[in-house]
């Protein structure tokens, strides 16, 4: 059995982190990493002892929830928390930072940025990022890979591919049943 890339293990973590999310507008989660070792974690999500947005709904100033720490912001505020060092350290998200964001993760040392999926990747977010000399790189998360059933989905799928050949079905409909499998089993980034 292939195990796991390391990618997509700090990925999946990350995943797993955005469910404990209690914002309702987007959840995300954060995961550092040094020496592919987890450090921190973070999601999105009220102050601690404040209500959640899930509760009482986004509070809303200038188009941003002002109730929210951000994921990114929390991880780092763990290593604060526990005396942990971030420079040099990875960062994986969900999504592409915002740029308060952006500059923190830099300001922390962090030296490469994973993330699974674009976000309103604002342009001086990018820039400020090639600045500092950090790596950014978008690492989607194969949701197959997480599935502890995945091999045996897989060749399921396999077989019931070779036995559509046999049947009397027109080119555009195997096409179609083709494209289905391929985009729930087999595709490498989920779009939401």
């Amino acid at each position: 059995m292939e195990r796991i890339a390391w990618d997509q293990y700090f990925m999946a973590q990350s995943q797993l982190l955005a469910l404990r999310s209690t914002c309702t507008r987007l959840m995300v989660g954060a995961t550092i990493v040094r020496d592919k070792r987890i450090i921190a974690g973070g999601y999105n999500g009220s102050v601690s002892g404040d209500v959640h947005c899930i509760d009482e709904g986004c509070y809303v100033i200038d188009g941003h929830c002002v109730r929210t720490v951000h994921a990114e912001a929390n991880a780092l505020l763990q290593c604060a928390k526990f005396g942990v060092p971030t420079d040099g350290a990875d960062v994986y998200v969900t999504h592409f930072p915002c740029l308060q964001c952006t500059k923190q993760l830099i300001q922390s040392g962090i030296k490469n940025l994973f993330y699974a999926e674009d976000y309103k990747n604002h342009p001086y977010a990018i820039q400020l990022f090639e600045e500092a000399g950090v790596k950014t790189q978008k690492v989607p998360l194969v949701d197959a890979m997480v599935d502890t059933n995945f091999m045996e989905k897989n060749a399921f799928v396999y077989k019931l591919m070779e036995k559509l050949d046999s049947l009397d079905l027109s080119s555009s409909e195997k096409a179609k049943i083709q494209a289905d499998a391929d985009r729930l089993f087999f595709n490498e980034s989920k779009t939401h």
